[in-house]
């Protein structure tokens, strides 16, 4: 089937673009604002509307195919790809993009986006992830209208996986309401919650004791409101370094101290500590993180620390798995670009028996949140974000929806 046009349209996410930079120097928050000058270069305030280009591939058919280019929340940090702006990017879409593609006949999902992935701008720089990410689930959805399959059927058929016969844990984020939305999450009774935001000092405590007594409240709050008694969230917070930065990003004796303290206090519930540590660079990353794994597994302290901040692309991944760097990686979906590195990075997890998290970020939309689904029901990972947006309900209807409608299609079979 054959690509007849390339059309582009602005659109919003579910969420917005925040500078990561001017938050952790304890910028303050006034509402939905934040107070005070961007630290990031191309933000013009530190919290900005989020952005997205919905990317439409009209078929020779009449049909149309499309996905939506978005960024993560926190974009230009931690080694991302700038700030990405539809009044910056439809132009290059249009001039850059649009003539690879159109006439293009698509049979593979996989063997597309090798080529496209390749492909470099006029000063000879990778495209935006933003792009590859939309690009990617264009070309997804076009494969699977043309030849009949759902999506997630597409990418098990090509990476020789099998399509999951059961939901994937989904994994729900609070935002800044770490409380009500957690009791939103607690009456749906989400798998893994509850993500709570601990992004500067005044979250976390002086000495971390703002976090230790969230958790305790986290915990009384499932164990009585809880409708069942089989109900066993696993508890999932993330410190964006946080505890690193409190008690010293190389001291792994004391950070071990403190994560010991609060498994200890989350307790009958399993812990992930997302980030403990921000060591400023890839190789520092990999390197402190390790040790902290390794110092963990030592001491049989129960937590898994899950990979994030450094860890980017495909590339990313495979190197903080190979050193150990963590129990858990997070793969960030917009940041990998095309989805089938997403793909590539879920399976190559799985191959060396490293716990895969198949995240992503609020400031997505409703349509790669769902194309994001069946490329989790392909390669099954430990769990699922529910996204976009912070607001709970929404996230996990678009995510807990689609997952049943696959299973629902497939069984009727």
């Amino acid at each position: 089937m054959k690509i007849e046009k390339v059309i582009c349209a602005p659109g919003r996410t579910g969420f917005y673009f925040d500078d990561q930079k001017a938050i952790k120097a304890g910028a303050l928050s006034d509402g939905n604002f934040y107070i005070g000058e961007a630290a990031t270069s191309g933000f013009s305030s530190i919290r900005q509307a989020g952005e997205a280009i919905s990317l439409l591939l009209v078929l020779e058919n009449g049909q149309a195919a499309w996905g939506d280019c978005a960024a993560v929340q926190y974009s230009g940090t931690g080694g991302r790809d700038p700030l990405f702006l539809a009044s910056d990017f439809i132009p290059f879409i249009q001039k850059e993009i649009a003539p690879l593609l159109t006439g293009k006949t698509l049979s593979s999902f996989r063997g597309t986006m090798e080529t496209l992935e390749t492909h470099r701008d006029r000063e000879g720089r990778p495209v935006h992830t933003a792009i590859r990410y939309g690009l990617s689930q264009a070309v997804l959805d076009a494969v699977a209208q043309t030849s009949g399959r759902l999506m997630c059927e597409v990418v098990a058929d090509e990476y020789g996986a099998e399509v999951s016969s059961r939901m994937i844990p989904l994994f729900s984020q609070t935002g800044d309401q770490r409380f009500d939305n957690a009791d939103k999450m607690i009456i749906k009774e989400v798998d893994v919650l509850p993500h709570a935001l601990i992004n500067n000092l005044d979250k976390i405590g002086p000495r971390g004791e703002t976090l230790a007594d969230y958790i305790v409240w986290l915990r009384d709050r499932v164990i009585s409101f809880r409708q069942k008694p089989g109900y066993h969230p696993v508890f999932h917070i993330d410190v964006y370094g946080m505890i690193g930065q409190v008690f010293g990003c190389r001291d792994t004796d004391a950070i071990s101290l403190y994560l010991d303290k609060l498994a200890s206090l989350a307790d009958p519930f399993a812990l992930r500590i997302e980030g403990p540590l921000d060591a400023g660079s890839r190789q520092d990353q990999i390197e402190w993180l390790a040790r902290l794994t390794r110092e963990v597994d030592r001491r049989g302290i129960p937590v898994e620390l899950v990979a994030d901040e450094w860890c980017n692309t495909l590339e990313d991944v495979q190197a903080f798995v190979d050193a150990g760097a963590g129990h858990m990686i997070q793969i960030k979906t917009p940041d990998l670009g095309s989805l089938h590195k997403t793909a590539e990075a879920v399976l190559y997890c799985r191959e060396k028996n490293v716990k895969a998290y198949m995240g992503g970020t609020c400031n997505e939309t409703d349509r790669s949140a769902r194309v994001c689904v069946h490329v989790a029901m392909a390669t099954r990972p430990d769990q699922i974000l529910a996204k976009p947006g912070m607001g709970v309900d929404e996230g996990i209807m678009i995510a807990y929806n689609e997952m049943q409608r696959i299973l629902a299609l497939r069984a009727s079979r």
